[in-house]
């Protein structure tokens, strides 16, 4: 959203800030830390953590005052820097903002961008001045829940502008420095390269069709060394890379992505009309994300690497349905969804923020 933001107002200032510092220091630590370490070592506690809390009818008193002192902590920081409009790309500041709303009377507009395919309750707060979301389901459960109607645009997820951008397939091959004419399939585990990478690699040399893999692990220098070396003993072509600023490219240059289904990965896929297989999706937000892909046809869902050769044999030899899962994707494709996002922006800047909203 920075990139969008300044590509529309070159003069301005966009200032990127990690709300959870402004939280406890114990909380900050088990927010950066414990999310990853649970989803790996307890899937089953995070999912009836996360359905516990969607459950919830009442915001916890735990959850009412974090988001009180972060709020709190945050007043000198927003003096300084006096910002026209906040935006949210996370529940948590969400949560926070619509606290520091009802405690300060010159509070800026805040919009809430959600990066997900369904909507927790944690996003919902009725005096946050506006609401960016992926589908008009989404829509409905914000508005079901008592925020405004007119308060909420469906504009899809936002993603890189380049995305927008039209290059074909040899072209972005020939950028990633692969084989133009064999079947190519992007293998991704996110910026922090978390996901079963090397089983899932090492499950992609058993596909019977001549194909090529281009394996993205992120910011992850271990792994990607150590898929480095696996990739050696495989009889498919593999390239592997670290983390990668022109995403797009690797994705136009694929025949299919095998990924973990987070919002944005996923949003760049359909983008890029690309095929998804969904491995392993993590409890809670990934698993919503992939009942939703799935249930619009623009993606498979496999549990294990041991499935994952003979899912891409199946895919792989019916081009018939590689098409429609091209066709869908670009059906519910958003490439300029940041670019909207930026004109919800504009508006909330030429008008004040409601000074007396205690709806919520």
């Amino acid at each position: 959203m920075s990139q969008a933001a300044i590509e529309r107002w070159p003069d301005a200032e966009c200032h990127v800030v990690d709300s959870y510092r402004y939280a406890s220091h114990v909380f900050h630590r088990v927010a950066s830390n414990g999310y990853i370490g649970m989803v790996k070592m307890l899937p089953q506690l995070y999912r009836y953590v996360y359905e516990q809390a969607e459950r919830a009818t009442k915001v916890s008193a735990f959850k009412s005052w974090l988001h009180h002192y972060t709020a709190v902590n945050l007043r000198q920081y927003m003096e300084e820097i006096s910002p026209d409009v906040v935006v949210c790309t996370h529940a948590f500041p969400c949560g926070v903002m619509s606290e520091y709303k009802r405690e300060f009377a010159d509070a800026p507009p805040v919009i809430g961008i959600v990066t997900d395919f369904a909507v927790h309750p944690f996003w919902i707060h009725k005096n946050i001045d506006a609401y960016a979301v992926a589908t008009n389901a989404m829509k409905q459960s914000l508005v079901a829940r008592g925020v405004v109607a007119d308060r909420v645009r469906v504009t899809g997820i936002p993603i890189d502008g380049k995305f927008a951008r039209p290059i074909s397939k040899s072209a972005a091959r020939d950028i990633v420095g692969i084989d133009r004419n064999r079947t190519t399939l992007l293998l991704m585990g996110g910026g922090l390269g978390i996901g079963p990478l090397e089983k899932a690699l090492v499950a992609l040399d058993k596909v019977s069709f001549d194909l090529q893999t281009v394996v993205v692990v992120g910011k992850n220098e271990r792994l990607e060394r150590r898929l480095a070396d696996v990739a050696q003993q495989l009889r498919h072509p593999v390239l592997v890379r670290g983390f990668v600023a022109n995403v797009c490219d690797y994705m136009r240059a694929a025949d299919v992505l095998v990924s973990k289904p987070g919002g944005l990965t996923s949003s760049e896929a359909l983008a890029s009309e690309l095929p998804l297989v969904m491995l392993r999706p993590l409890p809670g937000q990934e698993e919503r994300n992939t009942r939703y892909l799935q249930e619009r046809g623009v993606g498979i869902r496999v549990q294990t690497s041991r499935e994952l050769a003979a899912a891409i044999d199946q895919l792989l030899g019916d081009a018939a349905a590689l098409e429609r899962m091209r066709r869908a994707a670009r059906a519910l494709a958003h490439p300029d969804a940041a670019q909207s996002i930026t004109q919800i922006i504009a508006r909330l800047a030429r008008r004040p923020s409601p000074k007396t909203d205690r709806l919520d």
